[in-house]
């Protein structure tokens, strides 16, 4: 059972660091080489963006953040794995909060952006942005301080039941050994 409960938690550490890292990258490198073009630009790549981003490959990710945190949480449950449940808890928390966030705030934006229209027709092109840029890039840094929060906090899970692990083996052992009378 311990291996069916790392490979739960490996899959969510993996899922949420790779969403982590994908948000976290928007911020530190896409949006502010976007906030450099002219508007019309902004919209069209946004635009693309939006489109070919939906794909099998982030989905697993974005999706696995609380499924795969939420299925190690299940096979965490019970009292020999408190302390590891809990990290594991604060974790689907936190990814709980990162995906309300996307889905909420940053897919009506990315949303509002594809309603405009094809950019080389939009008459106002400063008001689209306008209306997008600010409010998706200050959301999408929560998401990705978020994500990269709950990804530490899987870490500690990691090491929390590594620990247990450990105290459980030994005590398993230490028994054994009263036991047999060595």
């Amino acid at each position: 059972m311990f291996a069916v409960r790392m490979a739960t938690m490996v899959l969510a550490l993996l899922s949420t660091g790779l969403i982590a890292g994908v948000f976290y990258a928007y911020a530190i490198s896409v949006m502010p080489a976007l906030a450099r073009a002219d508007d019309r630009t902004l919209i069209d790549v946004m635009q693309k963006i939006n489109v070919v981003i939906i794909n099998p490959w982030f989905m697993f990710g974005f999706m696995g953040t609380v499924g795969f945190t939420a299925l190690a949480a299940v096979v965490h449950l019970g009292k020999d794995q408190r302390s590891t449940l809990i990290w594991i808890g604060i974790a689907l928390a936190l990814n709980v909060i990162a995906f309300a966030v996307t889905v909420g705030l940053n897919v009506p934006l990315n949303d509002a952006l594809v309603a405009a229209g094809d950019p080389a027709s939009i008459a106002d092109t400063a008001a689209v942005r306008a209306d997008f840029e600010a409010a998706w890039v200050r959301w999408n840094i929560v998401r990705a301080v978020v994500h990269a929060a709950a990804f530490l906090v899987l870490c500690g899970a990691l090491f929390a039941a590594g620990v247990q692990e450990g105290k459980s083996t030994t005590t398993t052992a230490a028994t054994a050994s009263m036991v047999s009378g060595r």
